[in-house]
Formats: structure tokens, sequence, C-alpha cells
């Protein structure tokens, strides 16, 4: 029988990454916002207790920031994605085998330890508390499934001192009793409203369904989820990551684009960063889809939204195949004159499809690619990697870039900037 696995999770990540490098933030409210500082993308504890939700935007809780004093910081990801790294080094000490789920969650096997497993798991709470400064909760259970709810139990009962243990079965009754079913990893809304139509409202009953049931009202997804919760294991761990089949490179602007090249500027700095993280993983797409749109949130200005999408023959990961793309499915998704049309477009993006390892692409009848412009990626790496972001650009991408999104908030990149290190005079 295989052993149990824990879930370890980043409590409040990004604003606990925060607080590491200014303790000044620990015991305020403390709200970090997306990308041009648009909705909450993470709370403090102090900010949920005065009612800030998930994802809501800035100006319907101005009057809290300004009643409260609520601290508001841009998303600082370069620091948030150093931080999650540590972390996962931490974790990864006590298990040659784990699975980095998400920038704060991992899966840790924990078979092998037999009885020392809820110790084991304290221990490793502790270390990354100490090596990193962030706090965390672990689930431990059979499943993935289990793991995952022992975690929200860790996290909202302090009774368990942030890690709850579902292998012992009185705490699992106790817990799946209590917690509402689509607080359930995998139950969405849908899923959700059809389980409460027929009488399912805990995760205790959920677990009860009999499995014909679960398939008939929700596919083989909640047939699993059910089989998870009742202890059979459905999800194995995933030591190797599974190859990405997409990647999306989108943005909101800093100031509505109003004409077809600030517009080209955005969509060729996309561009560019999804070709350089193609490169980075090693892989090459075949589709590329650009879009760009009003914001629906304006009532007043007038709204439109395109959407393209290309084939790319060959499949590559070259910069300038792929901006040459973004810049053909803007043209076919423009409308009016390219001076300006009367829109203000304050996104735009692109997603690539169909990707693959470079190795295994399929070559065409007639090599298109030249072995120098591989050359020239790589030196274009080189130069951005060393001398920092956009040293060298596309000339389609501009020098003005009003595009870029606002991050008039956002905190020192302090393990990664050296230039933004805190200096001591002395």
């Amino acid at each position: 029988m295989p052993g149990p696995i824990a879930l370890i999770d980043c409590n409040n990540f990004y604003v606990s990454c925060e607080r590491v490098f200014d303790p000044k933030l620990v015991g305020i409210p403390v709200v970090v916002l997306s990308n041009n500082d648009g909705c909450a993308v993470a709370r403090s504890e102090e900010a949920k207790v005065l009612g800030v939700k998930m994802a809501q935007p800035l100006f319907q809780f101005r009057d809290k920031v300004r009643d409260h004093g609520i601290r508001l910081l841009s998303s600082n990801y370069t620091l948030y994605g150093d931080m999650s790294r540590r972390v996962v080094d931490a974790v990864g000490q006590f298990s040659p085998s784990y699975e980095v789920y998400s920038i704060d969650e991992t899966f840790v096997d924990l078979g092998g330890f037999g009885d020392r497993s809820l110790k084991q798991a304290s221990e490793m709470r502790t270390t990354v508390r100490e090596l990193t400064g962030i706090p965390t909760c672990v689930g431990i259970a059979p499943t993935k499934t289990l793991a995952k709810l022992a975690n929200f139990a860790a996290k909202k009962n302090p009774v368990f001192g942030g890690v709850c243990d579902f292998t012992d079965q009185r705490s699992a009754t106790w817990c799946m009793e209590r917690i509402a079913v689509g607080e359930v990893w995998g139950v969405g809304g849908a899923t959700e409203a059809k389980l409460l139509n027929i009488g399912i409202r805990t995760v205790a009953q959920l677990r009860d369904m009999p499995i014909p049931l679960a398939r008939k009202l929700g596919t083989v997804v909640l047939e699993r989820i059910v089989a998870e919760l009742q202890g059979v294991r459905c999800l194995e761990m995933e030591d190797v990551a599974p190859q990405r089949k997409g990647m999306a490179v989108t943005r909101s602007a800093g100031e509505p684009m109003r004409d077809f090249d600030t517009v080209m500027q955005a969509m060729t700095a996309h561009a560019s960063r999804a070709a350089q993280k193609l490169r980075q993983h090693g892989l090459v797409a075949g589709q590329i889809t650009g879009f760009f749109h009003t914001s629906p949130f304006s009532r007043s200005a007038p709204q439109h939204s395109a959407s393209r999408t290309m084939h790319l023959k060959p499949m590559t990961n070259n910069t300038f195949d792929l901006v040459q793309a973004a810049g053909l499915c803007i043209q076919r998704g423009w409308k009016g004159d390219r001076c300006g049309n009367g829109y203000a477009y304050t996104k735009a993006g692109v997603i690539l499809d169909d990707l693959i390892k470079e190795d295994e692409a399929p070559q065409p009848l007639f090599e298109f690619q030249q072995p120098r412009d591989a050359k020239l990626m790589a030196a274009l790496d080189a130069v951005n990697d060393r001398f920092g972001k956009k040293k060298l650009v596309v000339g389609s991408e501009g020098f003005q870039r009003a595009f870029e999104t606002k991050a008039e908030m956002r905190s020192p990149r302090y393990t990664t900037r050296l230039a933004e290190v805190p200096v001591l005079m002395v």
C-alpha cells in the first residue's frame, strides 16, 4: 500500500513574501494587486477580516483602504518566483519524491516514514519557516484530494497547529462532516450546484455517494474525486513535470491603446516574451492566437474585441517568426483606421498552442530555418540575461512603451536585482 501524501501550502504567499523583507507589514492589513494594480490577488488575514474579496477590483474597496489603512502593493512576480524556488529547495530536503503543483503548493511523498509522517511534516513546516521566513500549513492523507482537504482544515482550524493528518480516520471524519462540498479540489461551481440540488452539502456526503451516481452526475472526473475521498489513489505523484501543452503571455495596458502602432508594440513585447519562454523550456509552437480588447467594465465607451489564430509552419520558437505572426493576427482583427478607430484597448496578448519539444518537431522537406537563426536567438537571450531585460528588442516594440503595465507600488526585487538591495552606510 502506498504511503501518505503531504501537501505543503504557503499561507497568503504573496503577502508573506513581502513581509519577509518588510517586517513593518506584519500585523497590518495588506493587499497585493494584480497586473496594472487592478484587482486583489493576495490578502493578509487582517484584510480578509475587513471584507476584501479575492479578485475584487480596487475601486470597489477604496473606502476600506482609506478608513482602515490597508497597505497596497503591486505584484512583484520576480520576487515571488524566487521565493517559491527557495521554499521548494527546503521541502526537497525531506523527501526525494515531490511535485511542485503551483507557485505556493507542493505535494510531498511521505512513503517510507511510517508512523513518523506527522513528525516529518511538522519538521518540514518548521524548516521552511526558518530558511525562508514563509509560514505554511501541511495536510497529510492517503490521496492528493484528501491532502488538499486536510491542508484546508489545517488553515481554517488552529486546533491542528498548522498540520492536519487525515490518515487519522477520526480527524478526517470530523472535518469532512463539517466542510462544505464546494471546498473539494476539482468541484467547480456547476458541479457544486448539481450536488446541492440532490442534497449533498458536505464532503462526507460526497464521499459516501455511490460511484455509478458520481459518474452519471459529473462524468469520470467526479467519479475519481469520490474514489479519492474514499482513500483510493487515482492521482499519482508526478516527479517529472508534464510537458506544457499551451502558453499565454497577456497583460493589461498601463494606458489605453488607441492606435494600431501601440497595439503592435504591445503584441511584439508579448510575442517576444513568449518566444523566450519557449526557448527556456526547449519547446516550439505550432499555433499562435493574438487578441486585444477594450475594457468590459467601461459602460460608456464603445466595445470591441478581436482574436485571430494562425498556424506556424514550420513550428518555431524564433522571436522574429512569432512577432511577424502576431502582427498578422492584429492586421486581420483590426477594425477601422490604423491611426485610431475610436476604441480604447486595455488588454492584448498571445496564446501559443501545439507545443512540442524542439528536437521532436517535424522537419520540413526543405529547411527553412538557417543555423544562424538559432545562434541569433541564443545571442539575443544571452545579451538580455547578462545586461537586463529588454536591452535588445525587436524594433516594432518601440522604446516609449506606454502600454507597459503599471506597478507604481512594487517593492524591490530583493533576491534577484543587486541594484535593488538595500545598502547600509557605515
